[in-house]
């Protein structure tokens, strides 16, 4: 494989794309594509990179998954995944590690393995992993839920309003005495569905949603700016105060481009208020704008595309809808003297300069309770004896309602003899799978086949049986030629 040292600085940030056939600038500068209807945004893969000139690697963590949970729809249909919508850092997130839980007093464990890169002989892959602390149930903060829903007439299909009333019904069930929930909908306008209720009415809270139907346009914004409204006048100090956006992104009424929300999601975020968005539906799905929204909102974004879906969302990882880490940001400094060049695989939108790692002004991403968080670099070592540390790994985050961020360290343990552990193996095979789909110019030798075995001998731990639905999502994919 052709390693490609490319000099960049502030553009490495701005990580904009080609235009392709089709293709719009988006509001943004970006590229937006259009698979059908639906829009994404893309962005050129992160280079190789020397040591010598970049000895440092500075991200945000993403925990989304919604990425990889949109390819299983293609996938499924039969249909070619758009290489615009695949972000190799949410099919790493989708699936939960099995990492190591934080030391006491802290909220997030760090830990690292480095192993032979199974597509580029001679290379080497560097598997980060964090996990955010296990908090019983009966143990989390009082939740300050506000539903935001969109009932526009593009919801009325059955993927889109009837599966996020299912979800949020299936959320409530989940409930406890001390939370509540409000309802907000917007159409054509926005308003208060039902006001925030605590969770000794679930009968009530319920029935306000098997009510909901569709009409009208998409005043999206409005409905932003009244679901924090309602959030911030029922606000629990210390609670977990969040509204949980379910929408195909079909704003149309009002602010509606990507820059213009974003912007407005960026002011709301000092509230304390946290933003979820449960994207549903084909055929108008706005993915960049969701994706954007999710980021600058300090929350996830998710992709709902049948029941399945709605399981793992509303009922395994409910705990996930509670951050136990706030503006965690990774940073990798490489010895030179071991690492000829590195590449860190997807991430591409969430960069940050090193510089900005200890600037605790600086947002990044979140991570919630029990929740796993991976990354993927490819290193090209400059000497390859086993047992060396090629890095030192750091990690920043906020815990509670701190101001001040927390470190933790590890050094890289070098190469070590004998075959990788699973979860490696495995983060590996689901790298590999979205650098296929992407047609990847860095896919080496990868095939479907190689995918395939990285993965099946990788799935002793497998909650809610992800691992094994990947399995057949990746028999499908090679039988599809995609």
């Amino acid at each position: 494989m052709t390693t490609r040292f490319i000099l960049f600085g502030a553009a490495l940030l701005a990580c904009c794309s080609k235009a392709g056939e089709g293709d719009m600038t988006s509001d943004a500068g970006e590229i937006a594509h259009y698979a059908g209807d639906d829009r994404y945004k893309s962005y050129e893969e992160n280079p190789f990179l020397s040591t010598g000139d970049y000895p440092v690697s500075t991200f945000s963590v993403d925990a989304d998954g919604a990425s990889y949970a949109n390819a299983l729809r293609f996938v499924n249909e039969g249909r070619p995944v758009p290489a615009a919508s695949v972000r190799v850092e949410e099919y790493l997130n989708y699936f939960a590690y099995d990492y190591p839980e934080p030391a006491p007093g802290e909220e997030v464990s760090l830990q690292a393995e480095l192993f032979a890169c199974p597509w580029a002989p001679g290379h080497r892959l560097l598997r980060v992993g964090l996990k955010g602390r296990h908090v019983a149930d009966g143990e989390l903060p009082a939740a300050n839920l506000v539903f935001l829903i969109d009932v526009s007439g593009s919801m009325t299909p059955a993927d889109r309003l009837p599966l996020l009333k299912e979800g949020f019904s299936r959320m409530v069930d989940g409930a406890r005495p001390v939370d509540r929930v409000a309802i907000v909908t917007y159409g054509g306008r926005a308003g208060v569905s039902l006001p925030s209720t605590p969770c000794t009415e679930k009968a009530k809270i319920k029935a306000a949603i098997a009510s909901l139907g569709t009409k009208g346009a998409t005043a999206g914004a409005a409905g932003i700016a009244k679901a924090y409204q309602v959030a911030l006048d029922n606000f629990v100090p210390g609670g977990n105060n969040r509204v949980i956006l379910g929408t195909d992104g079909d704003f149309n009424v009002g602010l509606s481009s990507t820059r213009e929300l974003v912007d407005m999601i960026k002011e709301k975020r000092a509230s304390g208020v946290y933003l979820t968005v449960l994207g549903v539906g084909r055929g108008n799905l706005n993915d960049e704008m969701m994706e954007q929204l999710a980021d600058n909102g300090n929350g996830n974004y998710e992709y709902i595309g049948d029941a399945g879906q709605l399981h793992k969302i509303f009922t395994e990882e409910r705990a996930k809808f509670y951050t136990v880490a706030r503006d965690c940001k990774v940073q990798l400094t490489f010895d030179t003297a071991r690492v000829e060049s590195y590449r860190l695989i997807g991430y591409e939108n969430r960069l940050l300069a090193p510089g900005q790692f200890d600037d605790d002004r600086e947002d990044a991403g979140e991570i919630g309770v029990n929740q796993t968080v991976t990354a993927l670099y490819e290193l090209l070592p400059r000497d390859a004896s086993p047992g060396a540390s090629p890095a030192r790994l750091e990690a920043r985050y906020k815990s509670g309602a701190q101001a001040l961020s927390r470190l933790v360290a590890l050094d890289v343990p070098g190469l070590a003899a004998g075959e990788p552990s699973a979860e490696s193996r495995f983060a590996a095979a689901v790298a590999g799978a979205g650098l296929l789909l992407k047609r990847s110019i860095y896919k080496g030798g990868l095939t479907w086949g190689l995918v395939s075995s990285l993965a099946r001998d990788a799935t002793a731990f497998d909650p809610g049986g992800h691992r094994t639905a990947f399995c057949r999502m990746v028999d499908r994919a090679a039988s599809m030629n995609l």
